[in-house]
Formats: structure tokens, sequence, C-alpha cells
């Protein structure tokens, strides 16, 4: 007799389950999902700005393990002088890491010179040493 009722019970669960998980799926979505999120207010101050959203910490790892990639292979470059087209190759890579860098500055809401792509156009020394000193201020390594 026990186990009719453990069966009964569980025949009843598993259909309250399905019987919830359907009407659930049929019902639009709540109010407070379709909601803007608040704006925060400083006190003595109007309406404070909305925080931009923090940036895919996936898509933060992705960029630093590829930056770390191209520092790499630029040491590697440097450091062989027997390498065939050393400077074209050591140039090109210095182009996407300057691209990759202008990147991680725009993920991480750094003000970027945002001069258009040309071929023989490469990044300032400066403005490459600016960078890597702001990401690394906020914490980035490669």
């Amino acid at each position: 007799m026990s186990w009719l009722l453990m069966i009964w019970c569980a025949t009843a669960c598993t259909a309250a389950a399905v019987w919830w998980s359907l009407r659930r799926a049929g019902r639009p979505p709540r109010v407070r999902e379709t909601r803007r999120p608040a704006v925060r207010r400083e006190p003595g101050r109007g309406v404070g700005r909305r925080r931009a959203p923090a940036p895919d910490p996936l898509e933060t790892l992705a960029l630093q393990l590829r930056l770390s990639e191209l520092a790499a292979e630029m040491r590697r470059i440097e450091a062989d002088p027997g390498l065939y087209a050393r400077a074209h190759h050591y140039l090109a890579l210095q182009g996407a890491y300057d691209a990759l860098l202008r990147e991680a500055c725009r993920l991480t809401g750094l003000p970027v010179e945002d001069a258009p792509l040309r071929a023989g156009f490469r990044t300032g020394d400066d403005e490459r040493f600016r960078e890597e000193l702001e990401l690394s201020a906020r914490g980035w390594s490669w």
C-alpha cells in the first residue's frame, strides 16, 4: 500500500511541475522585468547619471589573452635577427596590437583617438604608452 502512495505522490509532483512550467511559458513577462532600471539620485542634485554596464568578463579576458599573445610575438620578433622581413612582421603586429589596445580602452570607457586604419599608419609611442598605463591602472594585465 505504501508503494502506491509513493507512485501517486511522484505522479502528482510531476504533473504539478509540468502544469506550472506550461502555465509560466505562456505568460507575458512581468512588469518588473520590462521596466527600465531606476536612476540613482545624488543627494542635493538632480537626476544622476546612469552607470555604464560593466564589461563582460569573458570578453575582457579574451582581449587580455590576445594582447599578451601579440606582445609575446612582438618580443619574439625583436629577439630574432635572422627573421626574413622582420620589419614588415613587426609593423603588422604593432598595428594589430594598437587596434586591440583601442578596443580595450573602449571596453573600459577610456577616451581613445579614433584614427582611421590605413596602410602605413601607426599609433604614436606616446599614445600607446598612455593607453597601456591607463589600462594597467584599471587592473588589466597582459
